[in-house]
C-alpha cells in the first residue's frame, strides 16, 4: 500500500445518549448512557487507519476543547493533519440519540469543520495513487463547497471517493452534479440511491444487514452481509467507506473491497459508539470464518 486515503471532510465530536424511544414533541427522555467521543469523518478515518491505510486529514478542525479533543483522537489512530487549527472558533458537535433498536437519530451544530478554505485545500496535493474521500455534508456549508468545486476538477490520477451522506437532498442540485461530474466511485446506503435516481457508472449502495450492490460499468453484483446482533448502528455507513477505500489502496477489486467493508460494517454495529471499527485481523476472521 502506498497511497493515501485524503479525507476532505469533516470531524466532529458525537454527544452520544442511549435512549429508550425517541422523545415525542416537547417532551423528554432520560439516557441510559451519555459519551462525548470523535465522530463524523473520524469514523471514516479510523476504519481505513485500522485496515492499514496511511490517512491525511485534509478537513478544518478549530481551537478549544473540541479541537483538542478531536486532534487527539486523529493522533492515536496515525492520521496526519494537513492545516493547522482555525483560529476564529471551536470544532463543531453532533447529539447522537440511539434507540433500543440501535437505529440512531442526529441534531448537528456546525464549527469549524463547516470553514474549509479555498487557500488550505490548494496546498494539498494528492497523488495518483491517493484515494480522495469527499463528504456530501461538505457541499452543505458554502465555503467547504466553493473550495472543494475549485481544487477537485485539478485532481490528476487520483480516485475519488463520494458519500453524499442523507442529507443529500438538501444540497444544491448544481453543486451536487458539478462534484458528481469528477467522482470515480459513488458509495451510498439505498434510501441516498432513491434520492440520487440515476448513479454513476461506478458505485456502491449499502443496504444495511443485507450487505451492498456494486454497480460497475452496468454490471450489478449483490454483495451479501454478514449476520450479526446490532446494538448500534451508528457509524456503520462511515466504517464501510473507510475500509472500502483502505481495501482499494492495498489494490483489490471493488467487489472484493466491499467484502472486506460489508465485514467491518457488520463487527462495527455489534459494539456501542460512533468509531467501532475492527482491525484487519478481526475482519479477516469474520471473511475467513463464513467460507
Amino acid at each position: 500500500m502506498t497511497g493515501r486515503l485524503v479525507h476532505t471532510g469533516q470531524v466532529v465530536l458525537d454527544l452520544v445518549m442511549a435512549v429508550p424511544a425517541l422523545p415525542p414533541p416537547g417532551g423528554d427522555v432520560l439516557a441510559s448512557s451519555t459519551n462525548l467521543v470523535p465522530g463524523g469523518g473520524f469514523t471514516v478515518m479510523a476504519a481505513a487507519a485500522r485496515s492499514g491505510a496511511r490517512v491525511l486529514y485534509a478537513g478544518s478542525h478549530g481551537t478549544g476543547g473540541f479541537g483538542d479533543l478531536a486532534r487527539a483522537a486523529l493522533a492515536a489512530e496515525g492520521v496526519e493533519l494537513a492545516h493547522e487549527p482555525t483560529s476564529e472558533m471551536d470544532t463543531g458537535i453532533v447529539v447522537v440519540l440511539v434507540d433500543a433498536t440501535g437505529e440512531r437519530t442526529f441534531a448537528t451544530g456546525t464549527g469549524a469543520e463547516g470553514q474549509l478554505r479555498s487557500a488550505a485545500l490548494d496546498r494539498v496535493l494528492p497523488k495518483n495513487d491517493d484515494v480522495v474521500y469527499v463528504t456530501g455534508y461538505s457541499l452543505l456549508h458554502e465555503s467547504n463547497r466553493a473550495a472543494l468545486r475549485e481544487w477537485l476538477p485539478r485532481l490528476a490520477g487520483s480516485k475519488v471517493l463520494f458519500d453524499p451522506g442523507p442529507l443529500v437532498a438538501s444540497i444544491n442540485p448544481e453543486a451536487l452534479r458539478t462534484i458528481l461530474s469528477t467522482v470515480d466511485i459513488l458509495s451510498c446506503n439505498a434510501r441516498e440511491a432513491d434520492v440520487l435516481g440515476e448513479l454513476p457508472a461506478v458505485a456502491v449502495v449499502r443496504d444495511g444487514a443485507k450487505g451492498c450492490r456494486v454497480h460497475e460499468h452496468g454490471r450489478i453484483t449483490d454483495v451479501p452481509g454478514f449476520p450479526v446482533d446490532a446494538v448500534d448502528t451508528t457509524g456503520a455507513g462511515d466504517t464501510h467507506c473507510g475500509v472500502l477505500a483502505a481495501e482499494l489502496l492495498r489494490g483489490s477489486t471493488l467487489l472484493d473491497a466491499a467484502v472486506r467493508a460489508n465485514a467491518a460494517a457488520a463487527l462495527s454495529v455489534t459494539r456501542r459508539g460512533p468509531a467501532t471499527a475492527p482491525g484487519r485481523d478481526e475482519i479477516d476472521q469474520l471473511v475467513e470464518g463464513t467460507r
